[in-house]
């Protein structure tokens, strides 16, 4: 058990945090500068320090649907950000090949219809499925792949019982445009931007904690708190801190990615993120409004890097705009995130590959975490001790949810063979052993992915459960398959009743060249 002492401090005024000093802009910066700005300026100076010189990953353009929440706490208008960053609404994952070559299957966002017994409606589905009275997949009676699949997009409506209610959303987006877009949000608000290269970070000999950066030019940077946003190098949290890093590799070893903007071609502007299987890996597909994003993700040991960006090029839909980037990485995330007087955010925090969106998701949940905790300059221990434990709490989730997309396969090639054979984490496999005894469903209500998300997965991907579970079968009144049928014609009558999603999109948002008005 850990003994925490709490330091004596002089009077409260004297403990306050009156400088944080982010390190790096980017998507990670420039989040954390915008929801500080929002939050304690201009009680407190905020400084951002960047340089032009050091590019940005800016490969992850999908995102989850909590991120409307984080626009929406700043007074974003939706329309606005979409036209800023010239984004497109996305309704979930289509997974092509994943289970094997040929299948395909669709993550939604959202509830799957609308429950009508005691039992969740899923177990109606399976009864069906395993009696052999029905073929229907789990996403039939999903709103946003009724959806998806037609290209529609409408916002849901707020009447509970409205299938139209039962969908989400998240957005497409030019990670890099979103960025600038924060950028200017958060300069309008006081923050201030520095622009330069690092140097060195001094450390204070009696403490141990970040003094200032010294920077290229011989100046210094001086804070109390300081948000390590330096990407995959970590320069604060690592270089200069030795926090440690805990590598995940031996379940996800997909190690590199190449990645390359396109045309749009015939598919067109769909409302829906793709990833496609491939021997040693697979394809990202995100439809942007002015080009598609698209990228291979692979392991090294199976796939060289010539060969997976001609895989990539072999496969665009239309021309390619530009050469094809790569990226390096480990999968995993830092020891400590908070260490001393500094905390790590986005890739310099840890690295899951964007198999389900989640990298700008992970960047809001920790400036989220680190507004909860906030420090004085005391630094009570108790602040990073919990910031610690629940960052790698939901590290740990994520990690085991994507995981599973890599387990539950039956491909013929070596990659894919070596990753069903994994042993895998333990918490993982009892929501398995749950899902395949009786279809049961076991997330926690704190994890990121629930039920519903879990339940898209697992029937996409694994056969289907020995059973149902056994209170269904002492129901036998429930007029299940009448409303099941019911509820698929409904969901598809009001799909095809919405707006085509581009057409949503040129008349609410369209992409524009000229920059937007301050948010």
């Amino acid at each position: 058990m850990h003994t925490y002492s709490i330091p004596e401090t002089p009077h409260a005024t004297d403990r306050q945090i009156r400088t944080v000093v982010i390190a790096g802009g980017g998507t990670a910066g420039w989040m954390c500068a915008a929801a500080l700005a929002h939050a304690i300026s201009p009680a407190c100076r905020i400084v951002l320090v960047e340089s032009e010189e050091i590019g940005i990953v800016g490969v992850g353009e999908a995102t989850i649907p909590p991120l409307k929440l984080f626009n929406q706490q700043l007074g974003i208008d939706e329309n606005d950000f979409l036209r800023a960053a010239k984004g497109s609404f996305k309704l979930g994952i289509e997974f092509n090949g994943w289970t094997r070559p040929g299948h395909r299957y669709f993550h939604p966002f959202g509830r799957f219809g609308i429950e009508f017994d005691l039992l969740p409606l899923h177990q109606y589905w399976l009864r069906a499925r395993l009696a052999g009275t029905s073929q229907d997949e789990i996403t039939d009676y999903s709103m946003a792949w009724q959806m998806a699949r037609l290209s529609r997009f409408a916002p849901p409506r707020r009447e509970p019982n409205n299938v139209a209610s039962t969908f989400d959303y998240a957005y497409h987006l030019d990670a890099a445009l979103y960025g600038r877009y924060l950028r200017r949000y958060a300069e309008a608000r006081g923050v201030e931007r520095r622009e330069g290269r690092i140097a060195e970070v001094r450390l204070s000999g009696e403490t141990g904690h970040i003094a200032a950066l010294k920077m290229q030019d011989g100046s210094e940077i001086g804070g109390d708190l300081y948000l390590d946003c330096t990407g995959f190098r970590g320069l604060l949290i690592e270089q200069a801190l030795a926090a440690g890093y805990e590598d995940w590799r031996s379940w996800l070893p997909c190690d590199r990615a190449v990645a390359v903007g396109s045309r749009h071609g015939a598919e067109g502007l769909i409302p829906y993120t793709r990833a496609t299987a491939r021997a040693a890996g697979w394809l990202w597909r995100i439809p942007l409004q002015h080009r598609v994003g698209n990228g291979h993700v692979y392991c090294s040991e199976y796939l060289g890097d010539d060969e997976a960006a001609g895989i990539l090029l072999a496969h665009l839909e239309d021309e390619a705009l530009g050469e094809p980037r790569f990226l390096r990485f480990i999968t995993g995330r830092r020891k400590t995130c908070w260490h001393r007087n500094c905390v790590a955010i986005g890739l310099a925090a840890g690295f899951l590959e964007p198999l389900e969106s989640t990298s700008i998701h992970l960047i809001q949940t920790a400036i989220t975490r680190l507004l909860a905790l906030f420090p004085d300059r005391a630094f009570s221990p108790l602040a990073a001790a919990e910031y610690n434990r629940l960052t790698a709490l939901e590290y740990e989730r994520v990690r085991d949810f994507l995981i599973l997309h890599y387990y539950a396969n039956e491909r013929p090639e070596p990659f894919w063979r070596a990753r069903a054979a994994m042993e895998v984490p333990e918490a993982l496999r009892y929501k398995i052993d749950h899902y395949q005894s009786a279809g049961r469903l076991v997330a926690e209500p704190y994890e990121l992915f629930q039920n519903p998300n879990w339940l898209a997965v697992l029937a996409g991907q694994l056969p289907l459960p020995a059973a149902n579970e056994p209170l269904l079968d002492l129901r036998p009144g429930v007029p299940a398959e009448r409303y099941l049928a019911s509820l698929k014609n409904t969901l598809t009558t009001t799909a095809e009743a919405l707006p085509d999603h581009a057409e949503y999109l040129a008349r609410h948002c369209p992409a524009t060249a000229q920059s937007p008005r301050k948010p």
